[in-house]
């Protein structure tokens, strides 16, 4: 098998137990499964919850909190106690891991964005192991993921992997609860996720986690936008994710046998960057950017809303409404000089306004 990249998302039920507690037995499981992945060749980075999950008793509560202080204390206990029990038992294996604890500020911020990429580039080229976690003893609702299903998913496009697989405690997507419908029919493969899918899966997690089966799905298609095919599953033994990428696992496979991958510029344009501003184009612009794969040019934009400089990112809009987002090379003020005039009247007219490896279209 050819060596390739996979980012494995482990659940907080999948390692622990229902007191909150790291579940020894599903734990080692999942270290003997990495190892064994690294074994054969593989790049592997883990994107692990559990600390809210490890945590919360040693702070005295009787479940898992529900404030936001809450979640941030058992997560600050929770989170050393986790990266100790990694580096303990990927240590028999030679593994040296490296914890990474991430919030939503580090995509959104181009220089952290890049700063990220560079740093998990580098741990790949060393031989380390990547732990990355949500920063949850710091993150604040708006700036949260969601969930680390969604983390997986925007990791798997950061590093470019080869297959994100999400490890959980069901066995892959069905057509209906297979907790109480015995009926139920298991989707094995998915070219895609549909919003009949999504509409499907209503969610339902475990006492222990924060995402269950529609944010599973929304990840998954979040990670097929970025060209990473999708496993979501189960298994247990220390062959299991190999038995995954050999397409023998116990869960659903998601994606195309073909997926275009996304530059790591326009995944932070698309998914990550703040709107300054909107510019509004001709009918000849729009062609140009959406049928014809060309850049921006000033002469084809009619109007300009809102303030920006060089190197923010702006929505553009034709005659039947958004068409995408790009990194423009001017600000709102050069532009409004410029706009509307022919190529050979200004020189800044010749220059794109947005070039195409910094478009992405909606």
């Amino acid at each position: 098998m050819e060596k390739k990249r996979i980012v494995v998302k482990i659940g907080s039920s999948s390692l622990t137990n229902s007191q909150g507690e790291i579940d020894q037995s599903k734990f080692s499981d999942h270290i003997q499964a990495v190892a064994a992945l690294r074994k054969a060749g593989h790049e592997v980075v883990l994107v692990s919850s559990g600390a809210v999950a490890t945590g919360f008793r040693k702070l005295g509560y009787p479940t898992r909190p529900v404030t936001l202080k809450g979640k941030q204390a058992a997560a600050a206990v929770g989170q050393s106690l986790l990266i100790q029990s990694y580096m303990e038992q990927l240590g028999q294996f030679g593994i040296v891991p490296a914890q990474i604890l991430l919030t939503r500020k580090d995509f959104s911020k181009k220089d952290r964005y890049k700063n990220a990429y560079a740093t998990l580039m580098e741990l790949l080229e060393r031989g380390i192991l990547p732990i990355i976690n949500e920063n949850d003893t710091v993150s604040v609702e708006e700036l949260t993921f969601g969930d680390n299903d969604m983390l997986s998913a925007l990791v798997s496009g950061l590093v470019h992997a080869n297959h994100l697989i999400i490890l959980t405690d069901i066995n892959g997507l069905y057509d209906a609860n297979p907790h109480t419908n015995p009926e139920a029919k298991r989707f094995d493969k998915l070219s895609d996720v549909t919003d009949d899918l999504l509409h499907m899966a209503k969610g339902t997690g475990s006492s222990v986690g924060t995402g269950g089966m529609k944010s599973k799905l929304i990840a998954a298609q979040t990670a097929l936008s970025l060209g990473v095919k999708v496993f979501i599953g189960s298994g247990a033994g220390s062959e299991k994710l190999i038995k995954i990428l050999e397409g023998e696992g116990d869960g659903t496979y998601i994606g195309k046998d073909v997926l275009t991958t996304v530059t790591k510029n326009k995944q932070w344009i698309s998914l990550h960057s703040q709107v300054s501003g909107k510019i509004f184009v001709d009918e000849g612009a729009e062609r140009a950017l959406v049928s014809n794969g060309s850049s921006l040019l000033p002469a084809g934009i009619y109007d300009i809303t809102g303030v920006f400089n060089k190197g923010d990112v702006v929505e553009v809009y034709g005659a039947n409404g958004l068409l995408g987002r790009g990194e423009v090379l001017y600000s709102d003020e050069e532009l409004k000089q410029a706009m509307g005039k022919r190529t050979t009247e200004l020189v800044i007219t010749s220059i794109e306004v947005i070039h195409r490896d910094r478009w992405v279209k909606a």
